[in-house]
């Protein structure tokens, strides 16, 4: 099978796992909202229900339920399990150690130096959270089921557990190959101090939760209000840029992607093959000659090199790369701001 028949075969499963996993519109709750995946793990053996015979997805997972579950998995592929502390646990912890049970801690490795290596001052987490929702292995409770998210630094519940497993069942050992080959691209390059001030923040933020108006790590926002901390995709470029204080923010006057994609001439529009850090790149079904409206410009990011991008989406804030084909095809255009 070739990598780009690989690549489309692992979008695909991810996508649907994902698509499974999303709250009902009514009565999902923190134990509720991804039945199907608690039913596929208990029928991998992966996981299982308590002793009182039912699963309790918005439990923590504690005790011995994390390395018997790494264990499972582990047998499934074919591989020595990991070593996972039997009590409860953080969702980056989590992350760190599917990732590594996936075979893609090298991944998560290379690119955690790369960053560091750029000057860029990632957290602990960020190479392992950079690879772990590129896999699609973290989820997204779109609103108005927004208080069912939790922060990474949040213990993992037994729900999340199950979405994460759910969808490394479907990758199976594929998964750690798609991710060496996609980041086996990620080089930053040389920045100048401009970049290096906004790009730290930028992944600081790294899996920050996705909320629709969100525009800061907590609740509170000029926005119509923020119940939940996280970022939109325009809010996380209105923080960056905005409520950083940041001086090139001055020229960003537009809350939404279309309205920063508009504020530009034409003739300033910027080519994806022209990319470079610290532009705004832009996405939909809007063409690099056309005139924006909200429905052609539907979603924006930060480019970290020509590459990839991090910005807030399905997965949270999380990083991208610019030349997935899907991806390349809905590019618009991009703005210099730096």
């Amino acid at each position: 099978m070739s990598r780009r028949l690989l690549a489309c075969v692992l979008h695909l499963l991810a996508a649907s796992v994902a698509a499974a996993s999303a709250p009902a519109a009514h009565g999902a709750t923190a134990g509720t909202w991804n039945l199907g995946e608690q039913r596929a793990v208990r029928q991998a053996a992966v996981m299982h229900n308590l002793d009182d015979a039912a699963f309790h997805g918005e439990r923590p997972v504690s005790g011995r339920q994390l390395p018997e579950a790494l264990a499972a998995f582990a047998q499934r592929l074919g591989v020595a399990p990991v070593s996972a502390p039997p009590s409860t646990v953080s969702a980056l912890t989590f992350d760190r150690l599917l990732v590594a049970q996936l075979g893609a801690g090298d991944v998560a490795a290379s690119v955690q130096h790369e960053a560091w290596r750029a000057g860029l001052d990632p957290p602990p987490s960020f190479g392992t959270e950079v690879v772990a929702r590129f896999l699609g292995l973290r989820e997204n409770h779109p609103f108005p089921q927004e208080e069912l998210e939790r922060y990474p630094t949040e213990a993992v519940t037994r729900a999340q557990a199950a979405h994460s497993f759910a969808v490394a069942l479907q990758l199976g050992a594929g998964g750690a190959q798609w991710a060496r080959d996609t980041f086996a691209r990620f080089t930053l390059p040389r920045y100048s101090a401009a970049q290096k001030r906004v790009l730290r923040l930028a992944v600081a933020k790294i899996g920050m939760p996705y909320i629709w108006g969100g525009e800061t790590d907590g609740a509170g926002s000029w926005f119509g209000g923020q119940e939940h901390g996280g970022y939109d995709c325009s809010g996380f470029v209105w923080r960056v840029f905005k409520r950083s204080g940041f001086s090139w923010g001055r020229q960003i006057r537009g809350r939404t992607a279309a309205s920063q994609a508009g504020e530009i001439r034409s003739s300033a529009r910027v080519a994806l093959a022209d990319v470079r850090a610290g532009d705004l790149v832009f996405f939909g079904p809007g063409r690099f000659w056309q005139k924006v409206t909200e429905r052609r410009i539907t979603h924006e990011g930060i480019a970290l090199s020509k590459d990839f991008m991090i910005h807030a989406s399905a997965q949270g804030v999380y990083v991208s790369p610019l030349f997935e084909e899907s991806r390349a095809k809905r590019f618009s255009w991009a703005r210099r701001v730096l």
